[in-house]
């Protein structure tokens, strides 16, 4: 018998090493992961269905998490998008955040602070009130730490 998921959870990681552990961790905390390897699959994955929150990795072979976000942000503006990616530029960050992105993690990172970050992006959406939009990473009553 499952138990109630925490929220659902898009995650796009061409590694496949990667992508196997964050479906094993978020699993395990609870969320239904549904996990792609490739860009441009999640984008039409992301257009039939709802989901809670979207993880990107930055570099793929396709287009860049950037690249994806943007094209999420033209019919979902509301849903959060964590990035979790080898890329630790400061430019990579900025154009995240330019994207539509929320937050942003380079791997490695401390998986206990993924999953805070998962936690606390999801429940900081929820309590948005209908109409508002979460874009960039300040949004009305919110403030995203800075990435």
């Amino acid at each position: 018998m499952q138990s109630a998921s925490k929220g659902r959870i898009l995650c796009t990681e061409d590694d496949p090493d990667s992508r196997a552990l964050l479906v094993l961790l978020l699993e395990h905390r609870g969320y239904d992961v549904t996990v792609t390897a490739s860009a441009e699959h999640a984008l039409a994955i992301a257009k039939r269905e709802q989901f809670d929150l979207f993880l990107v990795d930055n570099w793929m072979p396709e287009f860049s998490g950037p690249q994806l976000t943007r094209e999420i942000r033209k019919f979902n503006q509301t849903t959060p998008i964590l990035f979790y990616s080898g890329a630790a530029y400061e430019t990579d960050k900025k154009e995240a955040s330019d994207a539509g992105a929320q937050g942003y993690l380079v791997k490695p990172s401390d998986l206990e602070r993924l999953l805070d970050e998962v936690s606390r992006l999801i429940a900081e959406a929820k309590i948005i009130l209908p109409g508002e939009s979460m874009g960039g990473f300040s949004c009305s009553g919110l403030n995203y730490s800075p990435i």
